[in-house]
């Protein structure tokens, strides 16, 4: 107790989204520090008692679907949620110590957004993969709260604040008001989701194979949510699952707008879903001040043009979706009358 309380003392207080894709960490009084992919390259011991951290970050994420038979690339947060707890303490570790500067003997506060759909046995193994990794202290915090806050709303107002927050593994939307989430809808469905039905739309289309970080190039670059007037082009390298070569084919941006038809879809009909519980008070506040998109999908092209027309309601987009949901517990983390508040019990 006495030994964290010295260390604690020489330890700077952190935030950390840490989120399917990537993980990002604010240190309070800097600001954000670190915003690396949630992955973790490993290989096997060589005392052959188990596997040692190779690289972590974008390194790691280099490796995806390149590595040789003995090193493993793993992305150890699924759908929002610990998929690979030893690896994700190790993954924890490493970003403890960069934003201390490699310093050892460390035990700092930290604040984690999880996603609202988590059960309490996944909230324990998010706390204690902190607590393993050097934590001394460990708050959760929902993902939309977070963004809510880090959007510049004001959540602790007995106001109606609508949120869709867009990461990763998962979309949450929730309606905040009085510092707690009125009504919520967490679904398995985000960036990846429409990375893979990329990959399936051109493995059905062209018999071609893409990898992963192909797919991600594709939507990052030509995809669009909305049929706009100008259409672009992208070259596209993968197998061919015929010949068995490698093959270059052209796709449209209205073919990936096609092949993202399933999980746009799934993102409105969660909004509808949530719109459909909230209280009538909170749901007039939300006619006047709009429902705010955050979250790295979020910046799909036209995703708010489609929200708008399938919603009728006001679409806002906070001015850095991707580091909104960080801000806002870095926020929380400086205001600790508010973390008290807003943190899960």
């Amino acid at each position: 107790m006495f030994f964290d309380a010295i260390a604690g003392f020489f330890s700077h207080d952190l935030a950390i989204d840490l989120g399917t894709a990537n993980t990002l960490v604010y240190v309070r009084g800097k600001g954000l520090v670190c915003s690396e992919p949630s992955v973790v390259a490993v290989t096997q011991d060589s005392s052959g008692r188990g596997e040692r951290v190779l690289a972590v970050g974008h390194e790691a994420k280099e490796m995806l679907g390149r590595t040789p038979s003995g090193i493993r690339a793993i992305r150890p947060i699924k759908d929002g949620v610990i998929a690979d707890f030893e690896i994700t303490e190790a993954m924890l570790r490493y970003f403890i110590q960069r934003a201390h500067s490699r310093r050892k003997l460390v035990r700092p506060r930290m604040v984690i957004c999880v996603p609202p759909c988590i059960t309490s046995v996944e909230k324990r193994a998010v706390r204690e993969s902190a607590l393993s990794a050097g934590a001394r202290e460990v708050y959760l915090i929902e993902e939309p709260m977070a963004a809510a806050i880090g959007a510049g709303l004001d959540v602790t107002a007995p106001t109606g604040n609508m949120v869709v927050d867009i990461g990763g593994g998962t979309t949450d939307v929730a309606v905040i008001s009085l510092s707690g989430i009125v009504t919520s809808k967490s679904i398995r469905c985000g960036g990846d989701k429409m990375d893979d039905a990329i990959i399936n739309y051109v493995k059905r289309k062209y018999n071609v194979l893409v990898g992963e970080r192909s797919a991600e190039a594709i939507k990052m670059t030509i995809a669009t949510a909305s049929p706009s007037g100008k259409t672009e082009t992208m070259e596209i390298k993968g197998r061919d699952l015929v010949a068995g070569i490698p093959k270059v084919v052209v796709a449209t941006s209205e073919e990936v707008r096609e092949a993202l038809v399933e999980p746009i879809h799934a993102i409105v009909e969660a909004v509808h879903l949530t719109l459909e519980k909230t209280p009538p008070e909170l749901a007039a506040d939300i006619i006047d001040r709009g429902i705010m998109l955050v979250g790295g999908g979020s910046m799909l092209r036209d995703l708010d043009v489609v929200l708008r027309q399938e919603t009728k309601l006001p679409i806002l987009r906070s001015e850095d979706p991707f580091t909104a949901v960080v801000h806002g517990a870095g926020a929380a983390l400086d205001n600790l009358p508010l973390l008290k508040d807003v943190a899960l019990t």
